[in-house]
């Protein structure tokens, strides 16, 4: 900020060079940085004792996050390695305890559940993979800063559906217009065409209908999972609705048809 400042000064006042009240109001501002720091100093200071606290608390809550996402991923690798076990064994419980016909619409939902969560993230990730390093690519050949960076930020937030994109576009401007506003204005135009390229032409191919979801119920189902789980639910509930769509189109089909039977009798 202390480079930028000086920086935006300078640009703004070739930018209203023509209008002498604009510069000589742009030339009057000053950035006293250091008041601002002791003001700074002075606040830490008098609220040393709720930071630490503050602090202490955050970091307890990062320690047990991180201890239960190892939990998690050794639990998640153990279910992996026996998978096919587990599998065998629930629907040796399912055949022993429930009927025929109940075990084998379980097992279609969960086939179908599976088919639809697996190309739909694989399709998310390979997306967002491809959306990412166009941005490295074109930024790099533009010269515009921090292309790496932007570009592996913009793959990690296309993982959300619908804003993720926008939030990375967001960051990234911001980061480059701390270096030159006029190249953040380039950039924002270039994340226009590459989202339209990435919206025509890439997402129908690699992602397409896998989900075979429609676009009212994806605005629907990102919404709600938001609103239950943050950027989690935003993910999960796009699958688990279009699981909860297919099979409510397959009860719907199966109706008209015992309807269209019993006419024709």
């Amino acid at each position: 900020m202390t480079s930028f400042l000086p920086k935006a000064q300078t640009w703004i006042e070739e930018l209203f060079g023509e209008s002498q009240e604009m510069v000589d109001y742009i030339e009057s501002l000053e950035f006293d940085w250091k008041s601002w720091l002791t003001q700074f100093k002075d606040f830490a200071l008098s609220g040393a004792g709720s930071v630490i606290s503050y602090t202490m608390s955050a970091t307890m809550m990062v320690i047990n996050g991180v201890v239960t996402f190892f939990i998690a991923f050794t639990f998640s690798l153990y279910l992996l390695s026996q998978k096919e076990n587990l599998g065998r064994q629930c629907r040796k419980v399912m055949h022993a305890f429930l009927s025929e016909k109940t075990s084998q619409k379980i097992c279609y939902v969960c086939s179908l559940s599976h088919n639809t969560f697996s190309k739909f993230i694989t399709g998310q990730c390979l997306e967002a993979l491809i959306l990412g390093a166009m941005f490295v690519v074109t930024m790099t050949i533009f010269r515009l800063p921090y292309a790496l960076l932007v570009g592996v930020l913009i793959a990690f937030t296309a993982l959300i559906p619908m804003v993720g994109a926008f939030i990375g576009c967001f960051v990234g401007a911001f980061l480059i217009l701390m270096v030159n506003p006029m190249q953040a204005l380039i950039f924002i135009v270039l994340f226009q065409v590459l989202q339209q390229i990435e919206g025509n032409l890439i997402y129908p191919h690699v992602v397409g209908n896998s989900v075979g979801l429609p676009s009212i119920w994806v605005l629907f189902a990102v919404t709600v999972g938001g609103k239950l789980m943050g950027i989690a639910g935003m993910l999960i509930f796009i699958p688990l609705m279009s699981v909860l769509y297919s099979l409510f189109r397959e009860w719907v089909n199966k109706r008209q048809d015992m309807k269209k039977k019993a006419g024709n009798q």
